[in-house]
C-alpha cells in the first residue's frame, strides 16, 4: 500500500481535499439552516437534494465526460461546486439551497467519476486492489477530519464556507497536474431491475433500505443534533463518530462475511443496529453513550452496503457485476433521496428521537426481509461465493466496476496459486513413492 500511495499521492491527496470540503458543507447545511429557522420539512429537503443530484449525476455523468473529456468535466464542475458552496452563505433561502444542493450532487458525482477513472487507470493488475482500499479509507478519513474543521468558525459566518469552497478548489490542483494519459472511458454492460431483483431480491429490497438508512445518518445527523440542542462541537464529534465506526467495522464484518452465510449475517447486524436505535429512542443518554450510538449507526450502515453487494454478486457470473453493481447503486440512490425526507417527516411527528425511529424501524425491516429470505433459497457455499470488497454508498459506478474487477483478479489469483501448489504437492508425493519404491527394490 506504501507503493501505492508513493506513486499515486497527488490523487490521493485531491480526493481527500475533496471529500474534507464535501464533509464540511454536508454538516454546516443542517447547523446553518437551523440558524436561518428554515423549519425540519425545509432542511429535509434541503438534505435530500444531494442524493436527488447524485443520482442524476450517476446517470448522465459518463455521458459528459464521453462527449468533451474527463479534463474539461473534471474542471468544470469544480468550478460548479467551488461557486455554489459561496452562494449557500450569500442567498439563505430554503428553495435555493435544494437547488444547490442538487447542483452540488450532480456535480460531486461527475467528479468521483472522474478521479475514480483516473486513479483506476493508474493502478496496475498487481495493485488494484490496494489502491481501491487505499481510496475508501482516504474518503473516510477526509470526512472525519472535515467534522474538525467545523469548529474553526462560528456556523452563522461566511468563513466555513469560504473554507469548504477553498479546499474543493485546491483539491483540483494536485489532480489535473498528476493525471496520466487520459483513461478510456467505455460502456458499461446495463442489467434490467426486474432481471437484478430476479437474481436478488434482498439485494434489491436491502439497498434500497440501506439507501434511506444512509441518507439519514449523514445528511439529517447535524438536523437531528441541533433539535436535540447539541453545540456544534458535539454534532461534529457524533457526525465524526458515524465515519469511525464504519471504517472500523468494515474489515472485521467482511472477514466473517467471507466465511458464513451472508443473509444470516445481514440479520445480525441490522438487528443491532434496531437494538441500539431503540435503546437510543427509549432512554435519555449522556452525550458519550450517544457517541457510542453513533459508532453503531456507522457500523451497521456501510458494511451492510458492502455485505449486500457481495451476497448479489454471489448469484452473478463475473461478466454481470459491473452492471449489476451500476443497478444497485441506483436502486441505493432511490432510497437515499427517500431518506431524508422521511426522517424530516418523523422527526416533526416525534422531535428528534424520529431520527434514530426512522433508522431502527429500516434496520428492522432489512433484518425481518433478510431472514425471511434465508427460507427461501438455499445459500452458495463458502467456496462459491465471491470475496467481500470494502465500498461506500457514495461510491460511483466506476469505483464499484473497479473493486469487484480487483476482487475477481485477485480471487483468480489465489485460485491460480492454489493449483499450483496442489500440483507441487501432488509432484513431491510422485516422486517421494517413486524414491521409496526403488528402496523397496
Amino acid at each position: 500500500m506504501i507503493a501505492v500511495l508513493r506513486t499515486s499521492w497527488p490523487l490521493f491527496l485531491g480526493l481527500a481535499l475533496l471529500m474534507v470540503g464535501n464533509g464540511i458543507q454536508g454538516t454546516l447545511l443542517g447547523v446553518r439552516g437551523a440558524i436561518e429557522g428554515f423549519a425540519t420539512w425545509q432542511l429535509s429537503l434541503i438534505m435530500s437534494g444531494y442524493y436527488a443530484g447524485f443520482l442524476i449525476g450517476s446517470r448522465f455523468a459518463p455521458e459528459m465526460i464521453r462527449r468533451v473529456g474527463h479534463v474539461r468535466v473534471f474542471a468544470a464542475l469544480g468550478s460548479l461546486i467551488s461557486a455554489a458552496l459561496v452562494l449557500f452563505a450569500a442567498i439563505p433561502d430554503w428553495m435555493a439551497w435544494v437547488g444547490l444542493r442538487v447542483l452540488i450532487g450532480f456535480a460531486f458525482c461527475g467528479v468521483y467519476v472522474t478521479a475514480e477513472s483516473w486513479l483506476n487507470n493508474a493502478a496496475t493488475n498487481e495493485t488494484r486492489g490496494q489502491t481501491l482500499s487505499l481510496y475508501m479509507i482516504v474518503q473516510m478519513l477526509g470526512i472525519i477530519s472535515a467534522q474538525g474543521l467545523l469548529n474553526l468558525a462560528s456556523p452563522e459566518g461566511y468563513a466555513l464556507f469560504a473554507l469548504a469552497s477553498v479546499l474543493v478548489s485546491v483539491a483540483f490542483t494536485p489532480i489535473l497536474l498528476s493525471v496520466g494519459p487520459t483513461p478510456v472511458f467505455g460502456n458499461t454492460k446495463r442489467m434490467t431491475i426486474r432481471a437484478l431483483f430476479a437474481a436478488s431480491p434482498l439485494g434489491c429490497v436491502g439497498m434500497f433500505l440501506i439507501g434511506g438508512i444512509s441518507s439519514a445518518m449523514y445528511g439529517m445527523a447535524a438536523v437531528w443534533g441541533t433539535l436535540a440542542g447539541l453545540s456544534v462541537a458535539q454534532i461534529s464529534a457524533f457526525i465524526a463518530a458515524i465515519f469511525v465506526g464504519g471504517l472500523l467495522l468494515q474489515y472485521p464484518l467482511g472477514w466473517v462475511s467471507d466465511r458464513m452465510d451472508r443473509r444470516r449475517l445481514a440479520v445480525v447486524v441490522a438487528l443491532a443496529g434496531a437494538a441500539a436505535m431503540a435503546v437510543a429512542v427509549a432512554m435519555a443518554m449522556p452525550f458519550w453513550a450517544l457517541l457510542g450510538i453513533a459508532v453503531i449507526i456507522g457500523g451497521v450502515g456501510n458494511p451492510l452496503y458492502s455485505l449486500l453487494l457481495a451476497h448479489t454478486n454471489d448469484f452473478l457470473d463475473n461478466e454481470d457485476m459491473a452492471a449489476a453493481s451500476a443497478g444497485l447503486l441506483f436502486i441505493s440512490g432511490l432510497g437515499a433521496v427517500a431518506g431524508p425526507l422521511a426522517t424530516g417527516w418523523i422527526m416533526a411527528q416525534m422531535g428528534p428521537d424520529g431520527f434514530f425511529a426512522y433508522i431502527g424501524t429500516l434496520c428492522g425491516v432489512l433484518a425481518a426481509y433478510a431472514l425471511w429470505r434465508t427460507t427461501r433459497r438455499a445459500a452458495p457455499s463458502v467456496e462459491e461465493t465471491g470475496p467481500f470488497s470494502v465500498t461506500t454508498p457514495s461510491a460511483s459506478p466506476i469505483a464499484l466496476e473497479a473493486v469487484y474487477t480487483a476482487a475477481q483478479e485477485s480471487a483468480a489469483t489465489a485460485a491460480q496459486e492454489s493449483a499450483t501448489a496442489a500440483q507441487e504437492s501432488a509432484t513431491a508425493a510422485q516422486e517421494s513413492d517413486k524414491g521409496g519404491t526403488g528402496r523397496a527394490e
